[in-house]
């Protein structure tokens, strides 16, 4: 998967907005707008933490929420 695919999916499984996802991680909007539209590409570390702390705090929703 792509790392533009791959961020998305990962904010969309907390089922934040782009903005929320933002606010609550202390990212800027446009950094994350611009992973999400493949301009720029995050550090994949930075990926794997992100990943790390949604599964650990049980951050990802069920499409049932």
């Amino acid at each position: 998967m792509d790392t533009s695919n791959r961020i998305r999916k990962l904010r969309e499984s907390t089922g934040m907005n782009r903005r929320q996802f933002c606010e609550y991680f202390q990212i800027p909007y446009q950094t994350v707008t611009d992973w999400e539209r493949d301009q720029r590409h995050p550090p994949e570390y930075l990926l794997r933490l992100l990943e790390y702390y949604i599964r650990m705090e049980n951050m990802i929703k069920s499409n049932d929420d």
